[in-house]
């Protein structure tokens, strides 16, 4: 980044401290920073760190909690040779061993402890420096580098631009130097790193032992030992507590992993106080763990016993059973015996297992709870429970609300030889020494949290966990494989007595890691886990999340789970950022834009990083995506379930579920998509060619929310049968209602003559439905018979509900009166058409720039694809050397044959409104991202040779945005 003129700074200056109604680049414009959602510490020096080619920090703690969400990007740093010095302090001995042990194993960075035993001062510095050529970034403030600190506590740090000359930046280099050169600051290197460690240890000894005795010497009070309810279980008693006063018998809690469904079922429980209560669970494991957990609730108000196996302990007050033993002996119960019954995994209860009890028993209650409600067998679990959903919460809401421990997601590219993919279908490729030892070497660098590692690895099948198992025994870990193929008189029992092993503390008796398929994606509670691996491909979002969740929940100690998934060449690596995001609409721009950003869109202290190469191949993925088809029925299922009724088309944007847009490109029409899901959607009513072509008209020009006019014009003519035409509707948008936007006139075949009869049969060159008297827009007669018919009324109110909605939340707050387009949104040429006030659909015509009145649009395909040997480009596609020098300098090729004095050129620089839009690739489809407007600042005479070898006339144009792309989006588009 070269040093700008010293007026941009000055600028950016009086913007932070004088007047924030100036403009100025915020690039340079100071920021206060304190840990609120989208401006935390740790996003500041993760993007920092990525876009810097130097760096010192000086803190006066350093914790592994506070590294883990930034070991990615170190890692980069190292990669690419990025130097750095860091220098933290023994103060306290607050600083963890492990974490400058973590710092040791990075060969670009320079690391030294400065040890204020014997030091007249102490050592409490917060400071980041962070050097781009010659621009110099500072954020100075209260935050160490700790987890607490750089995104959960509340902080006061700000940031700021300066050259090498200024003043300050010289008074902070000249005392950072001074502390480096100190006889106090010890380099850290084995030797030190183990002295330091001894102290820390024994201090850290001392404290516990200090805290055993006031422990001992206090009296706990019941008041103080209490459990209460946390905000996920409060808000379910409550709304489970007014749907049994209005007379439900049935309730559904939809909780993510770890939040505490059991909890919450026993606090609910505590509320009804029945008489008799049933728990009934699948798997033996849970039985005792349930159990605990209603002990800790009810203390000794209540007798609990279990009814499993050997065990009969039916005749206490709340029964712990399993499945296969109540299935079994239910007959033996009366049918009224319990007051509530409670379904653990309720998604299970479409088996018939599960079906005989609903049958049989009739309780006041039934409760099912799940963390994954939406099956891909067809269950409907919605319908067994009445659709009665007492609460629902996803993961993301409970990350937000700090329900589950902090996770740190680290997409990792699997193991390649020579830069390419190994074929894991040869099993001997899965377990290979060089595979084995790049996964250990991954797993040790990015660590875990706590005392000991206490690991889970999920394969990809079950041969595959037994040898990984092996090799990395004979590595020096201690491990077990787990999988329903394992050859043990009684499997349960070998699964309590590894989980019991993995949670111990016990170094001598513990183990590392569990190595299984996917024994343990539910139905299992294992608190301590403090690092998941995950060694198969994403076949669902549900299996991703269960497996993420093993490690969630928390645990004293534990301050953060390390995800670490090793991502090879699969074509539903899409599923990743989908199931980290929760976003079900499947709109790839949504799960672009969550890989690019979902260290900053995720709220709470967890993280989310891909390497460079595991990011491209999601980025691959989506562009691939081939099974749209199967994901909108999958989704229209899930969500009719939900709802207990076929949904409208506006029920898909309204519950977060499949993209309407998906819907309507793949099926035209929401109509004719019901047609072919559902037996008799409309039972005798049917649509006619007349109302068939004006619903793909308007699921065309409507549902994106682009063409706002015609959808309020419309809105009023259907709700008050006439809109009023006023200065603000442009002549355009009228003839578009008119039908003048998709109008085609066909040639007969060599020749220049019209082919009136093909034209004339052309559905979609007879779709006028509106009709202007006066003041007043209304519905013609076509139009107005049409909507006589009730569904066809429905499916256009529902475009225009979808129309009105996509435009307030996308648009409405990013447009200006003179600029239609929203900055980052996604536009097809034929969108530019529509809010650029053109009465006919040109986007045929227009290629890489168009001039409509007052606005220029300049189209770039980022990455051209390659012609091969024999030609310098793909016929109809040159590869201009369209490039972003930086976030703000746009380097662009005219046409060919259009040079810097060509009527071509001059219309783009006399135009008002200057706008460039980008894909990155073809493999994005038609919609290019809108990148802002420009400036022409210089131009200059080229020549670029065709594909006949001769040279034409070009100009070598450059831009200067008016807003500057954000450096996320740069590094998007500039990823190959």
């Amino acid at each position: 980044m070269a040093l700008p003129n010293y007026s941009e700074f000055e600028k950016s200056n009086k913007t932070a401290y004088w007047d924030d109604a100036i403009e100025s680049k915020i690039e340079y414009r100071p920021q206060f920073i304190s840990n609120e959602p989208g401006n935390t510490m740790q996003a500041f020096l993760d993007r920092s760190l990525a876009n810097c080619d130097h760096f010192i920090i000086s803190v006066a703690f350093i914790t592994r909690s506070g590294l883990a969400p930034l070991m990615q990007t170190l890692l980069d740093l190292e990669k690419h040779n990025v130097k750095g010095e860091i220098l933290t302090t023994d103060y306290l001995t607050f600083t963890e061993p492990e974490a400058l042990k973590t710092l040791l194993k990075l060969s670009n960075i320079k690391l030294k402890m400065f040890c204020c035993n014997g030091n007249t001062k102490g050592f409490h510095t917060k400071g980041y420096i962070f050097k781009k050529d010659e621009i110099i970034s500072i954020s100075i403030g209260s935050s160490n580098l700790t987890q607490s600190a750089i995104v959960s506590n509340k902080e006061w740090n700000t940031s700021f631009s300066t050259s090498g000359n200024g003043e300050i930046y010289k008074h902070i280099i000249n005392d950072f130097n001074s502390l480096w050169e100190s006889e106090y600051a010890v380099e850290v290197n084995e030797e030190s790193l183990c002295n330091y460690s001894i102290l820390y240890k024994e201090n850290k000894r001392l404290e516990k032992e200090k805290s055993r005795i006031l422990s001992e010497s206090k009296v706990v009070s019941v008041e103080q030992i209490k459990l209460s309810p946390n905000s996920m279980q409060i808000a379910f008693i409550n709304k489970l507590n007014e749907m049994r006063s209005n007379g439900a018998k049935r309730a559904l809690l939809i909780s993510a992993t770890g939040t505490g469904k059991t909890y919450a079922a026993a606090f609910a429980l505590r509320d009804i106080n029945p008489k008799r209560a049933l728990f009934l669970v699948h798997r033996e494991i849970i039985l005792k763990q349930a159990e605990k957990t209603f002990k800790n609730v009810f203390g000794t108000t209540k007798s609990f016993g279990l009814y499993s196996g050997n065990v009969n302990e039916s005749d206490r007050d709340f029964v712990f059973a399993t499945m296969q033993t109540m299935t079994n002996h239910f007959e033996e119960f009366d049918k009224n015996e319990f007051d509530v019954i409670v379904i653990d995994e309720a998604h299970r209860s479409g088996a018939n297992s599960y079906q005989k009890l609903l049958n049989y028993f009739e309780p006041s209650l039934w409760l099912g709870m799940t963390a994954s409600p939406d099956r891909t067998d067809g269950f409907d679990v919605y319908k067994t429970f009445n659709y009665n959903i007492a609460h629902e919460i996803r993961l993301q809401e409970a990350m937000k609300l700090n329900l589950l421990c902090p996770f740190h997601y680290y997409g990792i590219t699997d193991f390649l030889v020579d830069g390419k993919d190994l074929d894991f279908e040869d099993f001997s490729n899965l377990v290979c020494d060089e595979r084995v030892n790049a996964i250990i070497e991954k797993a040790e660098y990015f660590g875990h949290s706590g005392k000991r590692l206490k690991g889970l690895v999920f394969c990809s099948k079950t041969e595959e966990a037994e040898e990984l198992s092996k090799k990395f025994n004979q590595r020096g870990y201690r491990t077990v494989a787990l999988h329903s193929k394992l050859k043990v008189a009684d499997i349960e029992k070998a699964k309590e007595d590894a989980i019991e092993k993995l949670e111990s503390d016990d170094y001598d008796n513990g183990i590392d890691y569990i190595f299984t398929v996917e024994m343990f994606n539910e139905g299992v509670d294992i608190p301590q886990v403090n690092q998941v691996i995950m060694l198969r491909r994403t076949e669902s979002p549900i299996v991703f999340i269960q497996q993420l969740g093993r490690g969630l929940r928390k645990a004293d100690e534990k301050e953060y789970v390390m995800i670490l998934d090793f991502i090879g060449n699969y074509d539903n690596n899409y599923m990743i950022p989908v199931a980290l995001s929760g976003d079900r609409t499947y709109n790839k721009d949504n799960i672009r834009r969550y890989v690019r950003e979902g260290h900053k869109i995720l709220e709470g202290a967890s993280s989310i990083h891909f390497d460079e190469i595991a990011r491209d191949k999601i980025f691959k993925s989506i562009d691939e995506i081939s099974n749209i088809g199967t994901i909108i029925k999958s989704g229209y299922q899930s969500l009719k379930c939900r709802l207990g009724r076929i949904p409208a088309l506006f029920d898909f944007y309204e519950n977060g579920n499949i993209d309407p847009l998906l819907i309507l490109d793949k099926y035209k029409n929401y109509h004719d998509f019901l047609l072919k899901i559902e037996e008799n959607p409309f039972g005798n009513q049917k649509l006619n060619d007349q109302e068939i072509a004006f619903l793909n008209y308007l699921s065309i020009i409507l549902p994106k929310g682009t063409f706002i006019n015609g959808s309020r014009i419309l809105n009023d003519i259907l709700n008050n049968g006439f809109a009023i035409n006023g200065n603000h509707i442009p002549q355009s948008s009228i003839d578009i209602l008119q039908g003048s936007f998709l109008k085609k006139t066909f040639k007969i075949k060599n020749s220049e003559e019209i082919d009136i009869e093909k034209t004339e049969k052309y559905a979609l060159n007879h779709v006028e439905m509106i009709e202007c008297n006066g003041s007043k827009i209304t519905a013609n007669s076509k139009f107005s018979n049409a909507l006589t018919n009730d569904i066809f009324k429905k499916q256009v109110q529902d475009l225009i509900d979808i129309s009105l909605c996509r435009f307030r939340s996308i648009y409405k707050d990013k447009i200006g009166e003179e600029n239609p387009f929203a900055l980052y949104e996604k536009y097809s040429r034929q969108d530019v058409c529509l809010l650029l006030d053109a009465d006919k659909d040109l986007s045929s015509t227009m290629y890489g720039k168009w001039r409509q009145n007052d606005h220029v649009c300049i189209f770039v395909t980022y990455h051209k694809a390659d012609a091969g040997e024999e030609k310098e480009y793909i016929d109809g596609k040159p590869n201009y050397a369209d490039e972003f020098i930086d976030a703000e300098t746009f380097l662009w090729d005219t046409q060919m044959g259009q040079d810097e004095n060509s009527p071509y050129m001059e219309s783009v620089e006399n135009a008002k409104h200057k706008h460039l839009f980008v894909k990155k690739s073809d493999g994005e489809g038609f919609d290019f991202y809108y990148m802002g407007e420009f400036k022409v600042v210089n131009k200059k005479h080229a020549t670029k040779k065709d594909n006949k070898g001769k040279e034409r006339s070009i100009a070598k144009v450059t831009f200067t945005m008016d807003v500057p792309v954000k450096q996320d989006m740069l590094n998007y588009l500039k990823a190959n």
